[in-house]
C-alpha cells in the first residue's frame, strides 16, 4: 500500500507526464515545440494527450501571441523583385513576400503580416505616424506586434464612417497605437457631411483644427490604394454611389486613397463629395519622408503604380504575383 502511495505521488519520468490545467498543457506544448525543438507526437506522447490536442493548443498559443514568427526583413528587401521595383519605380524600399500558391487570400494576409513586422523598424523617436482605413489596413493593425517604440504618435488620417467587419478609421489607428504602445490622435468628426458649409464649420473649431494640424504634420503615413470597382470600399461605405463611380471611371479613375479619387498617374479626380469630406488631402499625402503602401492582388495593381507614379508612396510591401504584374 505504501508503495503505492509512494508512486502515485511521486510518478516516474518514464510516463507521461500529466498536466491538470489546459493553460499549463499550452505553455508546455508551446515551449517544447518552439524552444525544445519536439515535434507535435513527442509532445503528446509527453503530455499524454492525443496529436489533435497538441495542434490545439499550438494554435491557441499563437492567437494568444505567446509566441510570434517574425522572419528577417533585410531578406525579403534584397529579393531580386524588390531591387527591380526600386530600379523600376524610384522606391526607397519594396519588401516583397513570395505569394502564396493556395490563393489570393493567403497573399494578403502575408503581406499584411509582413507590413505589419517591417513597420516599427521603420520608425524613429519623433515620428507622426498618419494611418489609413479600410480592411488592408485593419488586418496589418490586427497582426501588430505587441512592442514600445518610444515618443512615437499615430494619428488617424480621415474622419470616421461607417464600415463592415470593423475597417472605421478609428479602430485602424487605435489598434496599431495600442500595440505600439505609441500615443494616438484621433479625428473625432465624421468622414462626410450634408454640406461644404458645415465642413468648414467644423474644420475651424478648435479641437478639430488641432487634429487637422496633427494630420498634416506627419512625417509618414500608413496606406493602402482601394479599386473603384462596384464592389470596392468606396462604393460598399456608400461615399460615392454605384452611378457616381462608372462615371469617375470613365474619366480615368484608377484607384482610392482616402477616399479621394487618383487617375493612373496620380493625379486627384474631384468628386462631388470633397468639399464635404473631412480628413488628410491628396496634397498633404504627397512627399512624406515615407510613404509605405501595401498592395497585395492583380486587382490592386493598376492603384498601387498610379500610387507610386503620383508621389505618395517611398515604400512598399507587395506579393511576388503582385510585384511580377508591376513591371510588366
Amino acid at each position: 500500500m505504501s508503495s503505492d502511495t509512494t508512486s502515485k505521488a511521486k510518478p516516474s519520468h518514464s510516463l507521461p507526464r500529466q498536466i491538470s490545467r489546459q493553460d499549463d498543457a499550452i505553455i508546455e506544448a508551446t515551449w517544447a515545440y518552439y524552444h525544445d525543438g519536439l515535434n507535435q507526437s513527442d509532445i503528446a506522447t509527453r503530455l499524454g494527450v492525443s496529436r489533435a490536442s497538441v495542434v490545439n493548443y499550438l494554435t491557441e498559443a499563437r492567437k494568444r501571441e505567446y509566441v510570434r514568427i517574425t522572419l528577417d526583413s533585410e531578406v525579403f528587401l534584397n529579393h531580386e523583385l524588390s531591387v527591380r521595383l526600386k530600379q523600376v519605380y524610384g522606391l526607397a524600399a519594396a519588401l516583397v513576400v513570395p505569394s502564396d500558391p493556395t490563393g489570393q487570400a493567403g497573399s494578403t494576409e502575408r503581406v499584411a503580416r509582413a507590413t505589419a513586422d517591417w513597420l516599427p523598424q521603420l520608425l524613429e523617436p519623433g515620428d507622426r505616424l498618419g494611418i489609413a482605413w479600410g480592411e488592408t489596413l485593419y488586418r496589418v493593425a490586427e497582426v501588430a506586434p505587441h512592442l514600445s517604440i518610444n515618443d512615437v504618435t499615430v494619428v488617424q488620417l480621415v474622419g470616421s464612417r461607417a464600415a463592415g467587419l470593423g475597417y472605421a478609421a478609428e479602430v485602424c489607428s487605435a489598434t496599431i497605437a495600442r500595440h505600439f504602445g505609441a500615443s494616438c490622435i484621433n479625428l473625432h468628426v465624421p468622414l462626410i457631411v450634408s454640406n461644404s458649409d458645415l465642413a468648414a464649420q467644423l474644420c475651424a473649431e478648435p479641437d478639430i483644427a488641432e487634429q487637422l494640424q496633427a494630420v498634416n504634420d506627419c512625417n509618414k503615413v500608413l496606406f493602402a490604394c482601394g479599386t473603384v470597382g462596384d464592389n470596392s470600399h468606396i462604393a460598399r461605405t456608400r461615399i460615392l454611389d454605384l452611378a457616381s463611380l462608372a462615371a469617375h471611371r470613365k474619366q480615368g479613375a484608377a484607384g482610392v486613397i482616402c477616399a479621394r479619387l487618383i487617375d493612373h498617374n496620380g493625379k486627384p479626380i474631384p468628386t462631388e463629395v470633397d468639399d464635404r469630406m473631412i480628413g488628410v488631402t491628396l496634397d498633404q499625402m504627397r512627399n512624406k519622408e515615407m510613404g509605405l503602401l501595401v498592395a497585395s492582388g492583380p486587382e490592386r495593381v493598376t492603384g498601387a503604380k498610379a500610387s507610386i507614379l503620383g508621389g505618395y508612396a517611398t515604400h512598399l510591401v507587395t506579393c511576388s504575383n503582385t510585384a511580377q504584374l508591376l513591371l510588366e
